[in-house]
Order: C-alpha cells, then sequence, then structure tokens
C-alpha cells in the first residue's frame, strides 16, 4: 500500500511541476512577444485576492528570479470597504512570501450603493473606479508597468461580449496605454487558460478571498458567453484555441472598418496578391458527418 501511495504521490508532484513549467513558459513568452516588462521596471501587481492575480504574481516572482533583467514587483490590493472583507488576509500572505506591498483603502462600495439601484450588477462602475484609483497609486509609488491577472478565457470571454453586445470586434489587449496616457497596462497570462489557475490556485493553496462580497447579481452577460465557450469546448474541442489564435491574425482588407483599410482608394494594380479572393481558397470544410451513414450487415 506504501509503495502504491508514494506513486502517486510522485506523479502527482510531476503533475504540479509540469503545470508550474507550463504557466512560467506561457508568461514568458507573453512577456516576450508584448515587450510587457523591460529592465529597471518596477511592475505594480494588482492584487484582488482572486486565483488569477495570486497566480500572477506567484508565477512573476519565479520568473524574476531567473530573468536576465532585473526589475522590481510590489503588490498593491484596494480595499474597497466590502462589508465582510478580510482586511488581514493579502498583509499576512505578502508579508509570509517577503513581497513589498501598498494596500489602498477606498471606500468605493458606498458609492456604487448609492448609484446603482438594487439588484443590478455593479461591475462596470466599480471597475472604472477601482481603474482610476490603481493608475493614481501607481504614480504616487513610481511604478512603470501595471500588471493584471487578466488569462485567455477573460480576453475571449470579452471579445465576444463586446461583439454580441457591443458591435465591435474588440477584446483585452495584452499590453495597453492607460486611460490616462500616463503607465502601460499589462496581462503577462494572456495566454493562460483559466483552467490552470484554478488547478494552480488549488495546488499553491492561496488564500482565496471571494469576490461576491458585494452583493452584486452575477454579470450575466458573461456568464451566457462563458458557458457558450464551455459547450463549444465540449463538443469541438480546439475551437476555442483557434477563436484565440484568430485574434492574432487579423486581415483588415477583409473586415469592413475603413479606417483600418482604404476601400474608397482601392484599385487594381495588375501585381497578384495573396491576401485576394484566392484567401478565400483555404477556408476550412466541414468534415463529413459520419454518422448519418448507416451500414447494413
Amino acid at each position: 500500500m506504501s509503495s502504491i501511495t508514494a506513486r502517486q504521490a510522485e506523479k502527482i508532484a510531476y503533475e504540479n511541476n509540469k503545470l508550474h513549467k507550463r504557466l512560467c513558459r506561457l508568461v514568458g513568452q507573453a512577456i516576450g512577444d508584448f515587450n510587457m516588462i523591460e529592465a529597471g521596471d518596477k511592475v505594480m501587481v494588482c492584487l484582488s485576492g482572486g486565483k488569477d492575480s495570486y497566480a500572477l504574481l506567484d508565477i512573476l516572482l519565479t520568473l524574476r528570479e531567473r530573468a536576465p533583467i532585473d526589475f522590481d514587483i510590489v503588490a498593491v490590493n484596494l480595499d474597497q470597504k466590502q462589508p465582510g472583507f478580510p482586511a488581514d488576509v493579502l498583509p499576512s500572505y505578502l508579508r509570509s512570501i517577503d513581497v513589498p506591498f501598498h494596500i489602498e483603502t477606498q471606500d468605493t462600495y458606498s458609492i456604487v450603493k448609492r448609484l446603482i439601484p438594487e439588484g443590478k450588477t455593479t461591475c462596470s462602475l466599480c471597475s472604472r473606479l477601482r481603474r482610476g484609483i490603481l493608475y493614481r497609486v501607481a504614480g504616487e509609488l513610481g511604478a512603470t508597468k501595471i500588471a493584471l491577472g487578466h488569462h485567455r478565457d477573460d480576453i475571449i470571454e470579452t471579445f465576444f461580449l463586446n461583439m454580441f453586445f457591443g458591435s465591435k470586434l474588440k477584446a483585452m489587449p495584452p499590453k495597453l496605454q492607460s486611460d490616462d496616457g500616463k503607465h502601460i497596462v499589462i496581462r503577462p497570462m494572456a495566454y493562460v487558460r483559466e483552467a490552470d489557475t484554478e488547478r494552480y490556485a488549488a495546488l499553491r493553496q492561496f488564500p482565496i478571498i471571494p469576490c461576491d462580497l458585494c452583493g452584486s447579481q452575477e454579470n450575466l452577460q458573461r456568464k451566457q458567453i462563458k458557458g457558450m465557450l464551455r459547450e463549444w469546448e465540449k463538443k469541438y474541442p480546439g475551437r476555442v484555441e483557434n477563436i484565440f489564435s484568430s485574434l492574432t491574425t487579423v486581415v483588415p482588407s477583409h473586415l469592413m472598418d475603413r479606417s483600418l483599410f482604404e476601400f474608397a482608394s482601392l484599385a487594381a494594380t495588375g501585381v497578384a496578391d495573396k491576401n485576394g479572393d484566392i484567401a478565400f481558397d483555404d477556408e476550412p470544410c466541414a468534415p463529413p458527418q459520419a454518422s448519418i451513414v448507416t451500414i447494413h450487415a
């Protein structure tokens, strides 16, 4: 029995190590692809107490030890004075891993509750208020980059939310200039699946703080999108990955945004164009439906 237990423990340790390596590789790849972190940067990691921001901080700490460049990390949490918020959890955790941190206390909860009707989701206003405060704190701390814990699934969900409910082809960029034009915001976990952050959080036993303390209704639109993607992945494995890959391969000439492509002045040049009509020749065809074929004995 003990030998079986030992083998099981060895297998678990192997899988956990493989997960950690995969997360480090994906985060490192995203940082490199988009030049997210440079020598001398002070990276402000926004720590909410959720699984994703914990994973982000943990992986960045690992990568900092291995990186060929020097950069600093400071963890920042915004205590929004939500009823029941366990204010001691994050400071205790951050002290235990010896990470510099700053807790910013701002009662945005009262503002949101005063402005948003009872029963309506408060996420949008809460997010805007939080963003403005974090920008200010980044300036006060001298942070050159603001790191958020959004992962691949967040990016895809936001893409469909904007398409279905906002009539825009728009997602979460891995790197962007902040609204006030003073900061660079990065999402180092842009290539990481949410399922992996869930497993990693359980493995590392992060002290998770629930995000439902405000009592707001769940964002039903995002919930619908999440369910749709989950169903697609069950029925058509690989589809979600293809959707994500498509965000990195955009052909403006085959869309309809006149600000991205000059359709009005387009004229025949007499020179073959690989992005012309021939592009449609490579469209994937639906596989034959073998299930409709009946074989009689």
